[in-house]
């Protein structure tokens, strides 16, 4: 009887234990699933750009990061839809402009992205850049669509001084054509701005077609020289291989093409032994003015004239030209009588003026001048040697 009690007991116990475990069961199925914790491949990808905020400083390229992710594409537009180019890092790490941020700008910036995961998504910014306080201008040579002789350099003449030339000068892009080898120089110009030209190493090849790129806005030109706002660009063609061969010793000129003699003139040049003489070395022609009023007063040389002048061609900015000069007639061959200048027959003047173009160089030799054409004054280049013009670029 004792051992029938246990057993009842031990049955009874295991009887009510059994709906206990049921209905944990039961509980633990119905109830709901917890969400699932994001993976760090699902992340947003966080972008970074700069510069950031308003009125920011002009002058560093734009530059987009991506952290948790990648860069796709990016997009930098300004206010008047112009767009700043730039390329995406093989990683899609970065995107940085090929351009700089221009003075008195705004910008939006859109970058498309993805996780790792392979989740797209695209991030918006803005960010605004101060104005210039002070603006640099560009006066460039020679004009665009323009057929020029083959020693015509390119040249450009600053407003305001340019201590960053290095800076610029990588912004300049000269494209050729054939490949013409040259250089940069800086220079004072005769006005004495700042001014670098371009040259070839020797003259141009004739039907040679020249571009000037020169992206210079957003540029800084350094103390007291201000921002460059704009870019410039000229493309021109060379012309027929013409070269003028002044003689100042036996009074004669001589129009070569294609290295041939055309035609021979009898000429005056400017008076020896003093300030009325004429320049030597290499003048190129700078512009066919026409009619014009000569004023000695201009290049000072007081009051020793002041009249109308056909046929001008004008050869340095310190007055040198070569123009009809009849009052001079019976000189012409046999003495310099004038007052710098290359004075011929209106007869000549008018057929060699109808002949030469601006970039035709005059080759001048004499005696008894004022010396060699400077490089500022005119389009003086030819008279450097090469290898000091090369050495005059800001980039050597």
């Amino acid at each position: 009887m004792p051992r029938t009690r246990v057993f009842i007991r031990t049955a009874v116990a295991a009887a009510l234990l059994t709906p206990l475990v049921a209905a944990c069961s039961s509980s633990n199925a119905t109830s709901p699933a917890a969400a699932p914790k994001p993976t760090a491949d699902d992340r947003p990808v966080r972008v970074t750009v700069t510069p950031k905020g308003d009125r920011v400083p002009a002058g560093t390229p734009v530059k987009v990061t991506a952290a948790n992710g990648s860069l796709t594409s990016v997009t930098v537009t300004d206010a008047e839809g112009h767009r700043l180019a730039g390329k995406v890092t093989a990683d899609g790490r970065s995107w940085t402009s090929t351009r700089k941020a221009v003075p008195g700008a705004s910008y939006e910036v859109t970058a498309a992205t993805r996780t790792p995961g392979g989740t797209a998504g695209t991030s918006k910014t803005a960010f605004t850049t101060a104005p210039a306080n002070k603006v640099n201008k560009v006066d460039w040579r020679p004009g665009t669509g323009t057929t020029v002789g083959v020693a015509q350099p390119i040249s450009l003449v600053f407003d305001n001084p340019v201590k960053n030339r290095a800076e610029v000068e990588r912004n300049l892009r000269i494209t050729t054509s054939n490949d013409t080898e040259g250089s940069w120089a800086w220079i004072r110009d005769w006005s004495g701005r700042d001014r670098v030209d371009w040259r070839p190493r020797t003259y141009w090849k004739p039907g040679t077609k020249v571009t000037l790129a020169a992206d210079l806005n957003g540029t800084d030109s350094g103390p007291a020289g201000g921002w460059f706002v704009r870019d410039y660009t000229t493309t021109f063609t060379i012309g027929a291989r013409q070269i003028v061969k002044v003689d100042l010793d036996n009074h004669q000129l001589t129009l070569l093409r294609d290295d041939k003699p055309v035609r021979r003139i009898p000429i005056s040049g400017g008076t020896p032994g003093g300030d009325k003489r004429s320049w030597r070395g290499t003048a190129v022609l700078m512009a066919k003015d026409g009619t014009i009023n000569m004023n000695s007063e201009t290049v000072g040389l007081a009051d020793a004239y002041n009249k109308m002048v056909d046929y001008s061609m004008r050869l340095t900015w310190s007055g040198m030209y070569a123009h009809a000069a009849p009052w001079n007639a019976r000189w012409f061959g046999n003495s310099n009588q004038s007052s710098g200048c290359i004075g011929m027959s209106d007869a000549n003047a008018a057929w060699f003026y109808g002949q030469v173009r601006p970039g035709d160089p005059f080759e001048i030799t004499g005696k008894d001048t004022k010396g060699v054409v400077a490089p500022g004054n005119g389009f003086g280049a030819w008279n450097v040697a090469w290898e000091k013009w090369e050495g005059m670029s800001a980039l050597r």
